[in-house]
């Protein structure tokens, strides 16, 4: 039995070496698909394309993340692989991958708000956006976003987590309650959308980090993050250039600030004034993010497709 073991981590070290010549393949996806995702920007709505476009960077990013987690030697049968790669939003590959690790199953509890927030989401965007005065766009378009948001991240992506773990994978949630952050960083690093987080850790943090430190890989991070928004958000809407790089660039200054002797002193790593701070840096300035070509020319007409309007 010991020497079956031996040799099958020796066959798998063996596999991740060969695969491990071959990581450049990881990256090929990652520019191919939104390469050719833009060769079809003139020939859809600029709705279409930012979803089009979304996909194509997105599975670009589940290869690249399933291709280095069986490099660095994670095993993972074809139907798990499958799942992974088409089936869960996250970007956590390792955890998702490996069948090793014991899983509880979810409580009623957590299914019902799951359900209650994807509900909730539907009403406001075929409800509440529906009796909003069409002289108001903007207001529209935002709580279109915000019921979009509800049902896509809060609510369906939370059911598709909690069916894995009922199928005894290890799928986290990719929000974790982000309302109740009291540091930005806490915000950043742990509650607000997990899959992109792990994402620009493994690919930009870490490599950066290891080479010119902490501060300068967080700021690379964030920047990293505000340059793909603004390939997703003001690309399709032809306006906004620059603004979704100047939310994340200002995140990431806020972090550091957080961080810092001053922001010690502020009390702003958590309770009330942590909370009140991860407000005013992260919610106040989501305009900059979402700003008004994008509402525009984008949303509002998936909106009235939808028959929102």
């Amino acid at each position: 039995m010991i020497e079956t073991t031996a040799a099958t981590k020796s066959i798998g070290n063996a596999h991740s070496r060969t695969l491990s010549r071959f990581l450049w393949f990881s990256w090929v996806p990652l520019v191919l698909l939104p390469v050719l995702a833009c060769w079809f920007r003139s020939r859809l709505e600029p709705w279409q394309f930012m979803w089009f476009l979304s996909i194509a960077i997105f599975f670009g990013c589940k290869w690249e993340t399933w291709f280095r987690a069986r490099v660095e030697g994670v095993s993972a049968s074809v139907a798990r692989s499958f799942g992974y790669l088409f089936l869960w939003p996250g970007m956590d590959a390792a955890a998702f991958l490996e069948a090793t690790r014991p899983v509880a199953a979810p409580r009623a509890k957590e299914w019902l708000a799951a359900v209650l927030k994807t509900s909730c989401g539907a009403a406001l965007i075929w409800i509440v956006a529906r009796r909003i005065p069409a002289e108001h766009p903007l207001v529209i378009g935002w709580v279109g976003m915000l019921g979009l948001m509800l049902i896509l991240h809060f609510g369906t992506f939370h059911l598709i987590a909690l069916a894995w773990q009922a199928a005894e994978v290890n799928a986290r949630p990719i929000m974790q309650a982000p309302a109740s952050a009291t540091s930005l960083s806490e915000f950043w690093g742990k509650r607000w959308n997990l899959g992109f987080r792990q994402l620009t850790h493994g690919l930009v943090f870490d490599p950066i980090r290891m080479r010119a430190g902490t501060a300068p890989a967080l700021l690379a991070a964030f920047v990293a993050s505000g340059i793909i928004h603004d390939f997703v958000i003001s690309f399709p809407a032809r306006g906004g250039y620059g603004l979704p790089t100047g939310y994340f660039l200002l995140q990431g200054i806020g972090v550091l600030f957080e961080r810092s002797r001053v922001g010690r002193r502020l009390g702003i790593q958590s309770g009330l004034r942590g909370w009140l701070f991860v407000v005013v840096c992260a919610g106040l300035p989501a305009f900059w993010l979402f700003h008004p070509p994008f509402i525009r020319n984008v949303m509002l007409p998936f909106f009235a497709f939808v028959g929102a309007r």
